[in-house]
């Protein structure tokens, strides 16, 4: 086999800081290689070792049932539940297969119903409890006691309808989403219902890919899906497993890529409804000790030193790509998983912190062989690393040292545009830094941009726009009132997003509502706020109500998504500057044949200012100041400009004159 350290790497040659580091790099790619070569070794192949899920858990067979389980620690194991009034029973022990510790049980037909609860009885040296078993395909939740356990589901197989191949060459324009908070209603959403009523707003609004999150079975819907119990269960909240395959049945057939939120990088600490202390150690999918706890998160860090981790890990990717049909998987929170401290109270200022012995390097050969076996099974699948430590290759190949994601999250810029919003007046911001964390981001990776995403309106944070308005969003959001707080936070609502989107990498997200600046922030029902679901929940109807902005803000971003998908942006080139002042407040540059000209300065409007231009005719193509998108019309609709040749020797370039009122942003489109 060929390895993979004798190829060069070229990606990275762009960024000469890596050149003190290229030993360290070539060291992740030969212990990536050698890893590859275990697993391979043990299975024939990456894809037949990602194959934990057709062995273990429960399988319905032509001679009846079988039951496995990995539970090295055990001495004994049962199955209990409703086929066997939840005692232990002889005819459901487990036999032991091997000293690795494979436990199974085969069982006629007729001695487990389909729909029956079951859990696992299991006991070591020492104690015994419940536990539902790892590769559990279907979790429920009892409505009385609130208990946990795994069901038998059995259905026939799924009909897929619409065969779908994501397109690597077009941007991505990501809706990330929550199915139980999709709903207006007060109580938990089901697949069904946002197949039904939020898929059509999500193309409506232009769109080409949902990112969903809280998929996988979490005990605890407060978490928002971040603390994982059971890795192979499509949450029982929201509906069926069929269900959710017809949600993206029906997504796939409007052209949308589903792309899944994957949890990786920790695990909820539950015991019965987890893998925590699950055959009686604390060790058996975890690190031992400190290093096994997460001091911010109170969840259990996974030892991906493991062959029998990577085993479960890669299994899990390769179930929801082949059974779900989802086209990829935005992996959470793998700077957790890329240090030792898991990046908590670090400024990664030097290249230093990105090689040394803080790295988790076994985590770094994980994600360099999920993204290998991702992309062997579906070489269109989409994979997105959201990593706020800017840790360099992780877009790169694994042949170049790196871990083979397809995009990076755009985490700095919500944190600058927030930041100014919070901490620095209109009349103060710089529009060199603007322009400069823009376009900040490394030549060899594609990366998604965003003002916001789910985790600025997480409870104790804000929304943008309430960041922007405050307690003006309750009263004064009628369309034929006007504040001075209103106007300012609707006007830099509509900048912030098309100035993020118009020098997008290469995709763009927004979060299910935010849009069209939904209010306030998300609270997921707990005991703290009575189990109220008022917070988790998406409010349409106030973008559906025609006397309120928030259909203006609506229409805008619509307005946007559907220009910068028409010329390509932004996959088409880099953005190039026109102009920048700060005194005046103007940022200009150009892509794709647009125009983009941004005056954020909170009072003056500029007359006749000059942007220097390619000679020609240009024709106003969007306009945040239109009456249609919450403005007052200051600027004439359709107009064209006419570039002027300079007049002294001192201009160098054609320009045209444009009027610029305050907190506008206008988009001009060459003309032939």
């Amino acid at each position: 086999m060929k390895k993979c350290s004798t190829v060069p790497l070229s990606r990275l040659a762009d960024d000469p800081y890596l050149d003190p580091f290229r030993d360290s790099l070539m060291q992740r790619q030969s212990a990536a290689q050698a890893t590859l070569e275990k697993c391979v070794a043990a299975s024939g192949s990456l894809v037949e070792f990602a194959s934990g899920h057709e062995y273990y858990g429960l399988h319905r067979t032509d001679a009846g049932w079988v039951f496995r389980e990995w539970a090295p620690n055990a001495t004994e194991l049962f199955l209990v539940g409703e086929f066997t009034d939840w005692h232990e029973q002889d005819a459901f022990r487990l036999t032991r297969l091997n000293a690795h510790g494979d436990w199974e049980i085969r069982l006629a037909a007729s001695q487990i119903q389909a729909g029956a609860h079951y859990r696992l009885k299991m006991r070591w040296d020492g104690g015994e409890a419940d536990r539902i078993p790892a590769y559990a395909r279907r979790v429920v939740q009892d409505q009385n006691t609130h208990i946990f356990s795994a069901q038998v589901w059995v259905p026939e197989p799924y009909q897929w309808q619409h065969a779908f191949v994501a397109d690597r060459d077009v941007p991505l324009y990501i809706y990330e989403a929550h199915v139980g908070m999709a709903l207006e209603v007060t109580r938990v959403g089901t697949y069904t219902e946002f197949r039904e009523q939020v898929l059509p707003r999500i193309v409506n609004a232009g769109y080409n890919a949902i990112q969903l999150m809280a998929i996988m079975e979490h005990p605890y819907y407060g978490s928002f899906g971040y603390q994982v119990g059971s890795f192979f269960a499509p949450s029982s909240r929201f509906g069926t497993p069929e269900e959710l395959k017809m949600l993206i049945d029906a997504a796939h057939a409007q052209g949308l890529a589903v792309i899944m939120d994957l949890v990786h990088s920790h695990a909820v600490r539950n015991e019965v409804e987890g893998l925590g202390r699950f055959d009686g150690t604390t060790y058996q999918y975890f690190h031992e000790g400190d290093r096994g706890e997460h001091p911010a998160w109170n969840s259990r860090c996974f030892d991906y030193a493991r062959s029998e981790v990577l085993h479960f890990l890669l299994s899990n990717c390769r179930y929801w790509l082949e059974e779900f049909h989802f086209d990829g998987f935005r992996f959470d929170g793998i700077t957790s998983m890329l240090y030792i401290n898991h990046g908590l109270g670090v400024n990664f200022s030097s290249y230093d912190m990105y090689f040394n012995d803080g790295v988790d390097e076994e985590a770094v050969t994980y994600l360099t062989l999920a993204n290998t076996l991702i992309h062997t099974l579906r070489p269109d699948a989409l994979t997105i690393a959201e990593d706020m430590s800017g840790m360099p290759a992780l877009g790169a190949s694994a042949s170049e040292g790196g871990c083979g994601f397809d995009y990076r999250l755009a985490m700095g810029l919500p944190d600058m545009w927030f930041k100014l919003v919070r901490t620095v007046s209109d009349e103060h911001w710089s529009m060199d830094h603007i322009w400069h964390e823009l376009v900040n981001r490394r030549s060899d990776e594609r990366v998604v941009c965003y003002v916001e995403s789910h985790d600025q309106a997480l409870v104790g944070d804000k929304t943008m726009i309430f960041e922007l308005l405050d307690a003006a969003m309750y009263d004064h959001m009628h369309i034929e009132e006007s504040t001075l707080a209103v106007e300012r936070g609707v006007a830099l609502h509509k900048m912030l997003r098309l100035a993020t989107l118009a020098t997008a990498g290469h995709g763009y997200l927004t979060f299910m509502g935010n849009e069209f600046g939904h209010p306030e922030w998300i609270d997921f029902p707990r005991e703290g706020n009575d189990w109220s679901c008022h917070h988790a929940r998406r409010q349409w109807s106030l973008l559906d109500n025609p006397d309120l902005r928030y259909g203006q803000l609506g229409a805008w971003d619509r307005a946007s998504v559907t220009l910068a998908r028409s010329q390509g942006i932004p996959n088409g080139g880099q953005p190039e500057q026109r102009w920048v002042q700060s005194e005046d407040k103007v940022l200009a540059f150009e892509r794709c044949g647009l125009i983009f000209i941004f005056n954020f300065h909170p009072t003056q409007s500029h007359v006749d200012y000059r942007i220097e231009l390619c000679a020609g005719q240009y024709r106003l193509c969007l306009c945040s100041d239109d009456l249609e998108f919450g403005g007052h019309a200051r600027v004439q609709p359709d107009q064209l400009y006419l570039t002027q040749a300079p007049k002294q020797d001192s201009e160098r370039q054609p320009f045209v004159q444009v009027y610029l009122p305050s907190r506008t942003v206008l988009v001009l489109q060459r003309s032939e």
